[in-house]
């Protein structure tokens, strides 16, 4: 990333834990079908590194290079890569604005939730075309904040909101990204832009159970608590209480939390 931006989640392991659920089948569902055994693919900020091992074992007879500009994100890539038996997954430390490291000609070049965090989305898809092969596609799908959606109501959580937005616009983000993705992708100059959207939702006691907990930690935590009360925006007795929050809004039998994502496939 540039120096205008900073990581809103950081890597702590409250936020790696919540990452580590995500897979190719919760995540990037849009792009398997599209999706050959033989192809090459770039992964653009790989993060905990579970989705882009899919992606790997699915790609058996090609190859995948994992990029991350964080070490620790790297090295949990590094790590999972050993322990599912991958050979044809390469995993590098760089900038999503300068991939010429990871090399050229890839059929796919694929990002998830990264784009919000960026300065410089438009840059950065300019970036990931340049990457592709010729005919070669790329994929990005990030949350739309603003469009998340919960049940029962809750004053806490609307203030959570409030701040996770301030923290990261201050941070040089966009997390209202899922809207933009499809302006930005043409801004980049890409063709045959294709839009579509999907959601998590989260309504089992398990899953609300472990979605809550995600967040009371990463309030108190993670870099996302530490950085709010940097700016200003917040302090560790709110913090505190907002965990609290979390907690008990999900041990509600009626609690109902939904995520709504863009994705885009599109052409150099």
């Amino acid at each position: 990333m540039s120096v205008s931006e900073t990581y809103s989640h950081g890597h702590s392991e409250s936020v790696l834990r919540s990452h580590r659920w995500r897979t190719a089948a919760n995540s990037a569902a849009y792009l398997l079908p599209h999706l050959r055994p033989s192809h090459r693919l770039l992964d653009v900020g790989a993060g905990a590194g579970t989705i882009t091992v899919d992606l790997a074992a699915r790609l058996h007879r090609g190859s995948v290079v994992a990029l991350d500009d964080a070490e620790a994100a790297v090295t949990a890539t590094a790590e999972l890569a050993v322990q599912r038996g991958l050979t044809n997954l390469t995993v590098l430390q760089g900038s999503a604005y300068d991939l010429g490291p990871a090399g050229s000609g890839f059929d796919v070049v694929h990002a998830h939730q990264v784009l919000q965090h960026l300065a410089d989305p438009v840059r950065a898809l300019r970036a990931m075309a340049a990457a592709c092969a010729p005919g070669g596609l790329v994929a990005v799908r990030d949350a739309d904040y603003a469009a998340m959606t919960w049940f029962p109501e809750s004053p806490e959580l609307c203030r959570w909101l409030e701040l996770y937005q301030a923290v990261a616009r201050a941070n040089g983000g966009e997390p209202d990204a899922g809207r933009r993705l499809r302006s930005w992708a043409l801004a980049a100059g890409l063709h045959d832009v294709q839009s579509s959207a999907s959601a998590w939702c989260f309504a089992t006691p398990t899953d609300l159970g472990w979605w809550t907990e995600t967040w009371a930690d990463r309030l108190t935590s993670s870099a996302f608590g530490r950085q709010g009360i940097a700016l200003g925006l917040s302090d560790a007795e709110e913090l505190a209480a907002l965990a609290a929050a979390w907690r008990a809004w999900g041990r509600q039998p009626d609690a109902w939390f939904s995520i709504l994502h863009a994705e885009v496939l599109a052409r150099p």
